[in-house]
């Protein structure tokens, strides 16, 4: 059960490994080797609780948006009241007279940090990571956000238990956080206590969530509901809900106009028609004839199985003796070997727009993700810069970009099971949650965002888990869908971030 657990997920979130680094919340498939490594960082963090406010400002569209920066601590307590993590979080706020909207945002993994999200999508403050290539090295480039959303709410990004400066407390040990539902449990009391501490109960609450960071954002939905937190809206980045859709046929049918899409950012596709509507096509020939001959099984003829091939070889760009070779059921790992083949090149699995190179041109499936290795010493290097030189923040703690080594070396490998509303235990599936919230709570928004060029969540994905909730059609009008030229971490590009702050500021709008 642990290999199977594992290998779902690999499946998972914002970018692999660059050299023995991991970009972005998605765990290598060489993270066993990791955790053989030992943890240089045994600084152990403090019961009490702190924050180290500054002050702020940058340019923003002809004016100066001033603000406070907060890198702290919040102690959480068990029902006894004995203290369990020392979560670490960085708050951006503007003071108001009215109640601002707060926002709680984070990365998934398991095992990631919120650095990503925190040094590239929506603070004021972001890594310059604007083309699909390699970033310079050292010094790094980083500045004023011009497509912060700083304007419309307050942000907190927060770190998971172990991972940044969030670390166990007290009796605790880190595999008391290594599963869905212990996960659940430390960010429904770390959202409760910023509350409290702060006093921001009575203003307008959303949640930002990216690739597992969603699963644990859709069960939030429901936990924080049950605690009495009620949500004004959630924004779902790069999503998966339910992990059995990364096993069998439905994930190559989610994965098909990914696919698709890669094809035809590289040219791929003869004509190369506009990208929406080719697109539209690989959905509709993936969800019908593609669908309907895998679940033929055997008893495809070889006359269909001819036709399905060669209709898939025009949308994905791959040959259709390939597919053919490959039972029609071409893996993602092995459409990142295989697209690019003839040019000796690989694609990224988190941004399908870069490009690598590998030693030899006759592998299965690529060794490394060229996103990755394009972008991770950036974040880390500017991440720890600015929080510690910029911001002056103090604390014996080492920064962990990832825990990933810890979460799945030894016995201590995440749990993937969940307790969902009805009862029932089962692998992970936080969709009945979110559904459960959003029939208690019919006001709450619901903001689905893609990116076409992601192999780790396919977009297409994310429209079969939302379509699947058992929501009624005056609910399933709350979920509204937005989709960018980029990969799974689209804000990084400039032109799909910008359509994102607009994007997220009108589905703020809508939500108050």
């Amino acid at each position: 059960m642990r290999s199977t657990l594992l290998a779902l997920s690999l499946l998972l979130s914002s970018a692999a490994y660059a050299a023995d680094q991991p970009a972005g919340d998605v765990p290598s498939k060489d993270v066993k080797e990791e955790a053989k490594k030992p943890d240089a960082d045994t600084v152990k963090a403090s019961v009490e609780e702190d924050a180290q406010p500054v002050k702020r400002s940058i340019p923003f569209h002809g004016r100066t948006l001033s603000y406070t920066v907060t890198p702290g601590h919040l102690t959480i307590r068990n029902d006894k009241g004995e203290p369990r993590a020392s979560m670490f979080y960085v708050a951006y706020t503007i003071p108001s007279a009215t109640p601002r909207p707060v926002t709680f945002m984070f990365n998934g993994g398991p095992g990631s940090s919120t650095m990503w999200l925190h040094m590239g999508s929506v603070g004021p403050i972001k890594v310059d990571a604007s083309i699909p290539e390699t970033i310079q090295g050292p010094p790094f480039r980083y500045g004023a956000n011009p497509d912060t959303l700083l304007d419309v709410t307050d942000i907190v990004f927060i770190d998971a238990p172990t991972t940044g400066l969030s670390r166990e407390i007290g009796k605790a040990e880190p595999k008391d956080f290594f599963g869905v539902d212990k996960d659940l449990d430390a960010f429904t009391r770390t959202i409760q206590r910023y509350l409290t501490k702060y006093q921001r109960w009575n203003s307008p609450k959303f949640i930002i969530g990216e690739s597992y960071g969603t699963t644990r954002a859709a069960g939030l939905a429901n936990s924080l509901l049950d605690a009495g937190v009620q949500l004004n809206g959630i924004a779902f980045v790069s999503t998966v809900f339910n992990f059995a859709d990364f096993q069998g046929d439905q994930s190559l049918i989610n994965f098909l106009p990914t696919y698709a899409a890669d094809a035809w950012y590289h040219g791929k596709i003869a004509n190369k028609p506009p990208l929406e509507s080719f697109l539209d096509q690989a959905r509709q020939f993936a969800s019908g004839p593609y669908a309907a001959a895998l679940q033929k099984g055997n008893a495809l003829s070889d006359e269909e199985k001819q036709s399905v091939a060669q209709q898939m070889a025009q949308l994905t760009g791959l040959s259709a003796d390939y597919i053919l070779r490959s039972n029609l059921r071409v893996q993602p790992d092995r459409f990142q070997r295989e697209l690019l083949r003839d040019r000796h090149q690989v694609i990224g699995r988190i941004d399908s727009r870069y490009v690598g190179t590998e030693p030899d041109n006759v592998g299965a499936s690529a060794d490394y993700d060229p996103q990755g290795s394009a972008i991770t010493g950036a974040f880390v290097g500017a991440l720890n810069d600015y929080l510690f030189r910029d911001l002056g923040y103090k604390t014996p703690l080492v920064y962990r970009p990832n825990n990933y080594g810890g979460i799945y070396g030894g016995d201590s490998n995440w749990e993937f099971t969940h307790n969902a509303p009805d009862g029932q235990q089962q692998i992970a599936d936080t969709s009945v949650d979110l559904a459960t919230a959003m029939r208690q709570n019919p006001r709450m928004k619901i903001l689905s965002v893609n990116g076409y060029y992601d192999l780790a969540t396919p977009f297409h994905g994310a429209e079969y888990e939302f379509k699947h909730m058992a929501l009624e059609p005056q609910l399933q009008a709350n979920i509204r869908y937005t989709y960018y030229p980029a990969g799974h971490m689209m804000y990084t590009d400039p032109a799909s971030a910008h359509q994102l702050k607009a994007d997220l500021a009108a589905f703020y709008a809508s939500a108050l």
